[in-house]
């Protein structure tokens, strides 16, 4: 990973029942809305399996430089999914932002 690489990762838990079709829709409509900003690279989709973690989901992105960061936190398709998805289906969250 180059030096100013940023990877941004969000772990979460929905409202909806883990596993719903709910659930599945908000993880693909995220993947596809979300991968879909040119500066986003590498994103991913995760789905919990250690017990020692309490979160169900997560989402991982690579940006090149934090030019890029800063532009997606302001893309408006990134606001529009914070907004009308993320806000309402979203029940917690915890983000990390490394570099390498």
């Amino acid at each position: 990973m180059n030096p100013a690489t940023i990877r941004h990762m969000v772990i979460f838990n929905l409202k909806h029942p883990k596993g719903s079709l709910e659930a599945e829709k908000f993880l693909d409509d995220g993947k596809h809305i979300l991968s879909s900003i040119s500066v986003v690279k590498n994103f991913e989709v995760f789905r919990q399996v250690s017990k020692k973690n309490d979160f169900d989901y997560g989402f991982s992105m690579d940006f090149s430089s934090q030019e890029d960061y800063d532009s997606y936190n302001e893309n408006p398709l990134h606001l529009m999914f914070v907004e009308q998805r993320w806000q309402v289906e979203v029940e917690r969250f915890l983000e990390i932002d490394f570099q390498a």
